[in-house]
């Protein structure tokens, strides 16, 4: 594949079983063989996400001590703010060329995983950060569970298998801000070649170019989204999960052209990770004589808690 396929949930929610069918075809054929799609149709409205650049971007802006009052390094970047160059990628010693924040899942009070998580941080400079980020957090909570409602029947599976794992689920909303550059990098990237950690990713803010994905001849190809699509790639978890049916592909945030070094990026990923106790064995129909099992059992928490520290956020 030399570009990024593109689909639209409105099909798969339709009532049309064609559609939904087409959508299931469209997506399984995108993640079997490059990893991403964009997609239309999710439920961000564009006042929200107007809403939350605005927020980051001002939250951003404040003074470096303000910034620092909300890094709290006894939860390992988990909630709140990362300041730039903490996390690497794995195998690269240099940090990468980005500061950014957490939001975490919003769990019952009487939930078994509100002790497992830390709380969300409320920034007290600006009123309506908390608010706007929660938002568009079960905003995209909920586009993920859909994407991977097809997924599922993709993988002949039923079609809410993965809700009763994404419920309460570990996942992040992290926005990024990779600031001018001020001298040469020294070998460090924006955000260097990386797979994610979790089940799907959504991203926000992949309209300018910066976002690479390597497809699986080791070409870098551009990954640019249109004003009302969102980039969905497969992490780790789930490719895992299906025996490597769904892959996982490499990407990278190259740094700019010279001349626009004295520019900041802005993104918005949405990490949707399942509860800790969800068992990522590879499933049973994802195994044949052709695909013998590639990957260990594993829990969700064990393969999260070892890819933190080969990130340097947890020691």
């Amino acid at each position: 594949m030399q570009k990024i396929p593109s689909v639209n949930l409105a099909d798969f929610l339709s009532d049309d079983s064609q559609k939904k069918q087409h959508f299931i075809e469209q997506i399984g054929h995108a993640y079997e063989n490059i990893g991403f799609v964009a997609l239309k149709g999710h439920f961000l409205e564009e006042k929200l996400v107007t809403e939350l650049y605005s927020e980051i971007k001002n939250f951003f802006d404040l003074p470096l001590a303000t910034k620092k009052k909300y890094e709290i390094p006894e939860i390992f970047g988990q909630r709140g703010y990362v300041s730039f160059g903490k996390e690497a990628a794995k195998g690269k010693k240099e940090g990468d060329l980005k500061e950014f924040w957490h939001f975490g899942q919003y769990v019952d009070k009487d939930s078994k995983y509100a002790k497992e998580y830390p709380d969300n941080i409320s920034v007290d400079e600006l009123e309506n950060f908390n608010k706007v980020g929660k938002q568009a957090y079960q905003m995209l909570e909920k586009t993920a569970k859909y994407v991977l409602r097809s997924l599922a029947l993709h993988l002949n599976l039923e079609e809410t298998y993965f809700d009763k794992y994404i419920k309460n689920g570990n996942s992040i909303l992290r926005p990024i801000h990779y600031p001018p550059i001020k001298n040469e990098p020294k070998g460090a990237e924006r955000a260097a070649a990386h797979g994610d950690i979790n089940l799907i990713t959504l991203l926000m803010g992949a309209q300018g170019k910066g976002l690479q994905v390597q497809n699986h001849k080791g070409i870098w190809i551009d990954a640019m989204a249109a004003e009302d699509e969102i980039m969905i790639n497969v992490g780790d978890m789930l490719a895992r999960h299906s025996n490597n049916k769904l892959k996982s592909t490499i990407h990278r945030v190259v740094n700019p052209p010279k001349e626009m070094w004295g520019t900041s990026r802005y993104s918005i990923p949405f990490f949707m990770h399942p509860i800790s106790d969800m068992k990522l064995d590879v499933l049973k129909n994802c195994i044949d004589e052709n695909n013998p099992k590639q990957f260990e059992n594993i829990t969700a928490g064990e393969y999260l808690e070892e890819r933190l520290r080969e990130l340097g956020l947890k020691k």
